[in-house]
């Protein structure tokens, strides 16, 4: 029981070790330099980050086999976080042919009518006409093109 006590309360960072040795092998790393401050600040390194620091720790003379040992499990451990592949986009629906030509035939008879206007700006942007919007096509040629 004393000595679980003992360990607990001198228990070691191995990645601190590394992280002030290695500020002292490069104190002018800006690379080394923001990771101890983060790894002070807030505890801990990214999987990534941890991964370069490895890297650079492998160069530098003077950091045992094993610390860099422990600093290869660490990083083991932590998991791979990978983006999502991008999603497929759902085909676009085809524009309504017969729709596109009573615009024409109504714009061709009065082209400053708004509502066909706007009609024929929403179908060229291939944006999708509901039902209601199809409706009035019809009422407008039934109105308009006698």
């Amino acid at each position: 029981m004393v000595f679980s006590t003992f360990t607990a309360m001198n228990e070691i960072n191995v990645l601190l070790d590394i992280l002030q040795q290695m500020v002292k092998a490069h104190p002018e790393s800006v690379f080394v330099n923001s990771l101890y401050q983060q790894y002070c600040n807030l505890g801990g390194l990214s999987k990534k980050q941890l991964e370069g620091l490895h890297a650079k720790a492998t160069t530098t003379a003077g950091i045992s086999p094993n610390k860099l040992a422990t600093l290869e499990a660490i990083i083991k451990k932590k998991p791979t976080r990978e983006r999502a592949a991008a999603t497929i986009s759902a085909a676009r629906p085809e524009k309504d042919e017969a729709a596109g030509k009573l615009m024409n035939e109504i714009l061709e008879k009065y082209p400053q009518h708004k509502r066909i206007l706007f009609l024929k700006s929403k179908y060229n942007n291939n944006e999708i006409l509901s039902a209601i919007e199809l409706g009035e096509l019809q009422k407008f040629k039934a109105l308009l093109l006698k």
